[in-house]
């Protein structure tokens, strides 16, 4: 006789999500993470009074999913500017949205990073993503998001290059965006559109413990590796095999398709962040400073303890620079490199930052060059699901969403 309902691999956002879904419909669930904390890519470190989260990473405060799942008073987000500096030849341009920061539109409209036309063909792409349900963009028609900005769009090759680039390229950790999907794209216009990029005051991981602490006790099982699965079992590290009448691998994609034979892997996209103190901040703005010159290898920067003074300690500012890719060089290398760009930016105040940790995340995110369909399959076979935002889209809003789907899933096959 099975022990549990269901047993869930993997304590990342998806599979607290799946977790969660199954104790409210009332099933008995027990969650294996095979580190020390629940969050998987979404985790914070803590280091001499620093939030140090493993990877520049914001969070966009309309993810649908999120609203539905998390409560926002309790995460006390910081919230980012609703715009960005980007760096052009020996100065910063400011790119604000007009409909937010009204004040800021003279200085839009004379930055450097694009002409009037391209400003109102902003207006066209907020007016084309907003309006109905979020969902609609998912089955918009599918092409590269180089080509949305240039055809579909028709921006001029300088905004494309000093502001979607770093940005968009920035978040979907692929510079020329060649190979990612216009409908991410749209979709996170959107959530830019309707929200703000935020912090939660204890940092990133505050997202995944807040989910964690709804569950049922014992329901989760740190620094426990599942070493095999099977439709209705588990076995572990040590060899102790648990059953269930349902698995549900909410893995990353490389890990899930290494415990799955047959499901291939969606492949992964890195990124580097590297983190400073330092006695004043570079810039007196909660806003993301964006390399315009496309020079590198820092694409972009972030005081964060402007955003959350929690960040730091008082009297200390700290600085994430965040890198597209994983350098095939030595950290000290990287470091230094990204340090003496930044020097070129904010001057010789540079070199007196503190070194603290250089972050690799070499699955940053899944490597979905095209997201069409724009979900795949949850249900593997007869008692065996598979969730995780690679079976989405690649985003703290596609993990959460995987995560429930796949719970549905389960239980519609148990009747429950």
């Amino acid at each position: 006789m099975p022990r549990y309902d269901a047993l869930v691999v993997g304590g990342g956002l998806a599979g607290l999500s799946c977790a969660r879904r199954l104790a409210d419909r009332g099933l008995s669930a027990r969650l294996f993470e095979a580190s020390d904390a629940v969050g998987g890519r979404v985790r914070t470190d803590r280091e001499g009074g620093f939030l140090l989260d493993r990877g520049f990473q914001v969070f966009l405060t309309a993810y649908p999913e999120a609203r539905r799942q998390l409560d926002y008073d309790a995460l006390d987000l910081r919230l980012f500017d609703a715009g960005a500096l980007v760096r052009l030849g020996r100065t910063f341009a400011r790119v604000a949205d007009p409909l937010r920061h009204p004040l800021d539109l003279p200085r839009t409209l004379a930055a450097g990073v694009g002409g009037l036309a391209d400003k109102l063909r902003v207006l066209r792409v907020r007016a084309a993503v907003t309006g109905g349900p979020p969902e609609r963009l998912w089955a918009r028609p599918e092409c590269s998001v180089e080509e949305a900005l240039r055809e579909r769009y028709g921006f001029s090759e300088e905004v494309v290059d000093r502001l979607f680039r770093p940005l968009f390229g920035g978040m979907l950790l692929e510079k020329d965006l060649e190979r990612s999907s216009s409908r991410a794209f749209e979709f996170l216009f959107r959530m830019f559109a309707e929200g703000r990029a935020a912090l939660p005051a204890a940092g990133m991981q505050a997202i995944p413990e807040q989910i964690a602490a709804t569950l049922p006790a014992e329901t989760v099982r740190l620094n426990t590796r599942v070493a095999e699965v099977a439709p209705g079992s588990v076995v572990l590290d040590g060899g102790e095999r648990v059953a269930a009448r349902a698995v549900v691998v909410a893995t990353d994609g490389p890990e899930a398709a290494y415990l799955l034979d047959g499901l291939a892997s969606p492949g992964s996209r890195a990124s580097t962040t590297v983190y400073w103190a330092a006695d004043a901040p570079p810039v007196d703005r909660p806003v993301l400073v964006l390399d315009g010159e496309g020079a590198g290898p820092v694409n972009s920067v972030a005081v964060l303890s402007n955003v959350a003074p929690t960040y730091a300690p008082e009297g200390q500012a700290l600085v994430a620079a965040s890198i597209v890719g994983n350098p095939p060089r030595a950290d000290a290398e990287v470091e230094a490199t990204a340090r003496a760009q930044l020097r070129g930016w904010f001057g010789a105040a540079v070199d007196g930052w503190r070194f603290l940790r250089l972050y690799r995340i070499l699955h940053a995110l899944p490597d979905l060059a095209r997201l069409d369909p724009p979900e795949r399959a949850l249900r593997l076979a007869e008692g065996l699901y598979v969730a995780g935002d690679w079976r989405r889209n690649g985003s703290i809003n596609g993990a959460l969403v995987a995560g429930r789907h796949a719970a549905d899933a389960v239980l519609t096959d148990l009747g429950a």
